[in-house]
């Protein structure tokens, strides 16, 4: 099976009564009843992929038709969504009733393990534990499609967002969230990012392949990114039953989410929306996508006003507190001498992907609701963040190259939005 429909990928944003007519296109190529319906979009940390109006969408177009649909949120290890946010994300005309929550600890059912040798294999010797494949229950509850929308973005652990790790962590269960991650912090994630392909994709997509080929999972892959007038637009959208969507939406990812520079950075600043970043969990994007365009010695200003704990998970900030940002090597002696992080190898994981190596200074810059001393116990420089917005006012900076009282810095609107690399230092480049 190939392509279903897509529209964009040509330089042309995607207008969003375009969108609305390749979905109406979409659900009249499938040619199966569709009387109940499941939908899987990510949550509000990825508010900025499309995928609730798509969801929204979808669901007035499919209950029309009177078929009953429900909406899972693909949380993943994220806190559960609010009423609040669930509207900021999809809007009003889906109805409380609809939504499930995922529940990445008690919720999932394994569907059957993949193989130490595989892992050796893929991981080039790296790692060689099974990891066991689980899935939400509520995907064998008897859909007649599941649809999985989401945003095909360079990404830290698998190489590039979305497609089946929407389904085998969004939806997944804590030994292959916490094994997958470990496997991407363990084969050098500046050779993962960006790519199509990685140990972690071929990990993903085997255990949907093998163990889940059944389910009749339609995914709708969108690329995003900010226009010229600095609002988000769609750059392409694609569906497809097999991996056709992903793979185009890679393409077009990748010459739009993806920027390569011709020297390293001195000074780069995030702005973390507070709309979507409340954890160093999520808002550590700002040091994993820009870790390879930074110089030695240089200096990345994350100012996050809603920044109130680091992992949005109890037991993982837990950790994070414990452990902190510290590196690599610490990371891996941690690991080897504490029962509780071995429990959690997502988040030793992202302990790795959190820190610098001790290369570049990273400066936390949080609102009220967290002090210098938490800042500063888990291996970050603690910065005012009144300070430091009144030095760098985003209201007045742009994407890019800034000069601020004759100092040259980089600024950043949204460290989600794609991945910034010195060209030399981008793997395959």
């Amino acid at each position: 099976m190939a392509m279903l429909t897509s529209r964009g990928g040509n330089g042309t944003p995607v207008t969003d009564a375009e969108v609305k007519a390749m979905l109406v296109e979409l659900l009249g190529k499938i040619d199966k009843p569709m009387n109940k319906v499941l939908l899987v979009p990510p949550d509000h940390t990825r508010l900025n992929s499309y995928a609730g109006p798509i969801t929204a969408a979808l669901y007035e177009m499919l209950t029309a038709k009177g078929a009953v649909v429900h909406v899972i949120p693909a949380l993943g290890t994220h806190a559960a969504m609010t009423e609040a946010e669930l509207k900021m994300m999809f809007g009003d005309s889906i109805p409380m009733e609809a939504y499930r929550v995922h529940d990445w600890r008690n919720d999932v059912v394994e569907v059957g393990t993949v193989s130490g040798e595989l892992i050796k294999e893929w991981s080039e010797g790296k790692l060689d534990y099974d990891v066991k494949a689980m899935v939400n229950k509520i995907v064998f509850d008897n859909y007649d499609v599941i649809f999985s929308p989401g945003q095909v973005v360079p990404h830290e652990v698998v190489g590039m967002a979305n497609y089946t790790k929407n389904i085998m962590v969004g939806i997944g269960g804590s030994d292959m969230i916490n094994k997958s991650h470990f496997v991407g912090a363990s084969c050098n994630m500046e050779k993962i990012m960006g790519q199509a392909d990685s140990p972690v994709r071929k990990l993903f997509n085997y255990a949907v392949e093998n163990f889940l080929s059944e389910l009749p999972i339609c995914y709708i892959q969108t690329v995003r990114s900010r226009g010229a007038d600095g609002a988000m637009q769609t750059d392409g959208i694609f569906a497809s039953f097999d991996d056709s969507a992903y793979l185009a939406a890679v393409k077009v990812a990748q010459e739009t989410n993806l920027t390569l520079l011709d020297k390293p950075l001195k000074k780069v600043v995030v702005w973390l929306d507070p709309d979507e970043f409340k954890s160093t969990w999520l808002g550590n994007k700002s040091v994993y996508r820009t870790r390879m365009a930074i110089d030695d010695d240089g200096d990345l200003i994350v100012l996050a006003p809603a920044l109130k704990e680091f992992g949005e998970d109890k037991e993982i900030d837990r950790l994070l507190r414990k452990y902190g940002y510290h590196g690599t090597p610490a990371t891996l002696e941690a690991v080897k001498n504490n029962e509780d992080l071995r429990n959690n190898l997502g988040a030793a994981a992202h302990m790795i992907h959190g820190s610098s190596e001790g290369r570049f200074r990273i400066t936390y810059c949080p609102g009220a609701q967290m002090s210098r001393e938490e800042i500063e116990s888990v291996g970050f420089l603690y910065g005012d963040l009144d300070e430091m917005m009144k030095k760098y006012d985003v209201e007045n900076l742009k994407d890019g190259v800034n000069v601020v009282n004759g100092e040259e810095i980089f600024f950043i609107s949204n460290p989600a939005l794609g991945l910034w690399a010195v060209r030399d230092k981008f793997y395959g480049a």
